[in-house]
């Protein structure tokens, strides 16, 4: 076997040329993955504002327990004084 002549620049420009290739090929395919990463960051952003948006408007409508309790007192309150004047 003989070996290639180093002073021979065609070799290494195209091993560089390949190797380049290679390159761009993989930085593509992660530029890909990025914008698909920021994509999905961006929808789950977007569910996530939603679904807060849905929880503040279930809280401002349900009743504290407190309230409901206080509610429950006074009307066994209010019927019990009811049915001690019927008597």
């Amino acid at each position: 076997m003989t070996e290639p002549d180093r002073s021979d620049p065609v070799p290494v420009a195209l091993e560089l040329e390949r190797l380049r290739g290679t390159l761009e090929a993989g930085f593509a395919r992660v530029d890909g993955a990025l914008a698909l990463l920021v994509q999905r960051s961006d929808q789950t952003d977007r569910q996530l504002a939603d679904h807060e948006s849905r929880l503040d408007a279930l809280e401002r409508t349900r009743w504290p327990v407190a309230s409901i309790a206080a509610l429950a007192a006074v009307t066994g309150t209010a019927l019990g004084l009811w049915q001690l004047a019927a008597r």
